[in-house]
């Protein structure tokens, strides 16, 4: 079977050994784009009259294709492969994040004052006065980022210490993005009671919560019980995040095929956390006709053997009592939304939709329908993936939701704050940019994570959700290389 380099998440190096002749070079470029890989680099780590040594980078498509283009470059007359470095391996040696001390420690006077004895008066001037500790410590830009590690990208129930980086990942997005301070927090239990119980001990040190990969439904009671117990957001970003930025593609996309969303019919595959966040986010954004299709089929109310959140989610959608499988859910649907499984769609069934159907195969890595044969049928495509238009990705989501959080010291998380982050990203496509295969803004665009800030924090006003210990403050000032200190 042919395969195509696709993704740079499957780079590799190979150092090569050969004779000293530099048409080699050549002929290995050759083997590995005839291999579907893409050369990318290849340099000369060492030529003498004994030998020539070529280090050679190159894209594969995925973990068994990175080893075919091993083998093709092995297969060159003359070559030998002496090491194979995965980059994406190199990359993360040594975790990605690091702790960096904001004070200068030179000497005995800085000392006293970050430490004892001077640290010491600040402690107690937060035991006199606790509504001072977000603006003296850490908390004020801090957010735990919490996982047992059930339900990892996805891999599924690989465990906490598997998860961990994940979670770093995450972390450096939050400080990449919007100058957050985020701890990787991978808890070694799966049970429910534990679970909250353990982020309830640490809540004191953070500003924010923010749940990641943790399975449904427990996810469900999890998120529930802290937000009732704590006085800080607790925001999952499976549920939430994946919601907004859906709401936030779907948009653009109408306005793309000329459809109003109240008025569009959507079938979301998957009833897990991440569709029913966005099955709730799209009733509150005003659609009306939701189906949502998962192994059981399309659900409806008063279907036996469904789990409780599926039975709920049942209740709240299907008002025509559509039942059978994916394809039968698809009949006349304006809008696809996948977050399921690889390959639950098959291309020709799109056919079936309304006209200018709008398809969001969701499904990490693996979409549920190869995006380029989504689109012979679709009017717009969107997937999860970087190397297709349309990457719908947390990433535009979380780190403004945080800062607009952490900057209005607000103690929960509501879904008009959602509604509102989801506008904030769609706004930032500006109507002479958008087209079918631009419906939302790219993850380094430089405007989404204010904008989204920005619409948190005033929801955050709007709808009460600070109160007197979590006053609103403004967003912190970047300061000039020149600007001194007070």
């Amino acid at each position: 079977m042919s395969r195509t380099a696709t993704a740079s998440s499957y780079s590799i190096t190979m150092r090569l050994h050969t004779a000293p002749d530099h048409a080699v070079v050549g002929a290995v470029a050759t083997a590995i784009a005839a291999a579907g890989g893409i050369v990318t680099a290849i340099d000369v780590a060492e030529s003498s009259h004994a030998r020539l040594v070529l280090d050679v980078t190159c894209s594969a498509g995925d973990a068994e294709h990175a080893d075919l283009l091993v083998a093709a470059a092995d297969e060159v007359e003359g070559i030998e492969v002496y090491k194979v470095s995965d980059r994406t391996f190199l990359l993360h040696i040594g975790g990605k994040i690091s702790v960096a001390s904001k004070v200068p420690l030179k000497n005995r006077d800085d000392l006293s004052m970050a430490y004892t004895p001077g640290v010491g008066r600040v402690s107690q001037a937060l035991a006199d006065n606790p509504e001072d500790i977000p603006r003296l410590t850490i908390k004020g830009n801090s957010v735990a980022v919490v996982t047992d590690g059930s339900a990892v990208l996805g891999l599924g129930n690989i465990g906490p210490g598997a998860a961990l980086p994940v979670m770093e990942g995450k972390a450096a997005l939050f400080k990449r993005f919007a100058d957050i301070d985020a701890w990787p927090i991978c808890l070694a239990s799966q049970d429910t009671d534990e679970i909250v119980r353990a982020v309830e001990m640490i809540a004191p040190g953070f500003g924010g919560i923010n749940l990641e990969d943790i399975a449904a439904p427990r996810c469900f009671e999890i998120e529930r019980r802290l937000r009732a117990s704590l006085d800080i957001p607790v925001f999952h970003d499976d549920q939430h995040g994946t919601a907004i930025v859906v709401l936030a593609a779907l948009t653009n996309a109408l306005r793309v095929v000329g459809k109003e969303l109240a008025q569009s019919r959507v079938v979301v595959a998957g009833g897990g956390a991440a569709g029913t966040a966005i099955v709730t986010l799209l009733l509150a954004a005003g659609v009306t006709d939701v189906v949502v299709w998962d192994r059981e089929g399309c659900l409806a109310a008063g279907m036996v053997g469904l789990s409780d959140a599926k039975a709920e989610l049942a209740k709240a959608t299907n008002p025509r009592g559509v039942t059978g499988d994916l394809r039968a859910g698809l009949a006349g649907a304006d809008v696809f939304v996948g977050v399921s499984a690889p390959g639950v769609l098959q291309a020709e069934w799109i056919q079936d939709m309304a006209e200018r159907a709008v398809v969001f195969a969701l499904a990490n890595p693996d979409p549920e329908v190869d995006p380029g044969e989504a689109g012979r049928f679709a009017a717009v495509v969107a997937s999860g993936r970087s190397d297709y238009p349309n990457q719908i990705n947390n990433v535009l989501a979380f780190p403004g939701v945080f800062r607009g959080l952490l900057d209005a010291r607000a103690h929960e998380v509501t879904i008009d704050m959602l509604l509102r982050a989801a506008a904030a990203i769609a706004h930032v496509v500006k109507d002479e940019e958008l087209n079918s295969s631009f419906i939302i803004p790219t993850v380094f665009h430089p405007d989404v994570p204010g904008a989204v800030a920005a619409a948190i924090r005033e929801g955050a006003t709007q709808d009460g959700a600070v109160d007197g210990a979590n006053r609103p403050v403004d967003p912190p000032a970047k300061e000039s290389p020149e600007a001194g200190s007070a």
